[in-house]
């Protein structure tokens, strides 16, 4: 399934377009992870959570929940929220 990721993970993908597979949003990203190490730290705290500047949609749909089911045709798109000032 295509994968579009935030800026700030391009210097883990190489660009905003990837493909991974998964049945759930935590088995696209251990996907994504093994595809470009390192990348699902950025996503992921150390408590499996997701961190709080992340947010992550599923064909549109925002959630939180990594045991979210994904289809084959799903588009999953990571993004970094903006704050400030």
């Amino acid at each position: 399934m295509n994968v579009i990721v935030s800026s700030v993970l391009y210097n883990y993908t190489g660009g905003p377009t990837v493909t991974a597979s998964g049945a759930t949003l935590r088995d696209l990203l251990a996907d994504l992870d093994r595809q470009f190490p390192g990348v699902r730290f950025r996503i992921i705290d150390e408590q499996d959570r997701l961190r709080p500047h992340m947010r992550l949609f599923v064909d549109e749909e925002a959630t939180f929940d990594l045991g979210t089911p994904l289809r084959a045709q799903s588009t999953v798109h990571i993004l970094a929220a903006l704050s400030g000032g």
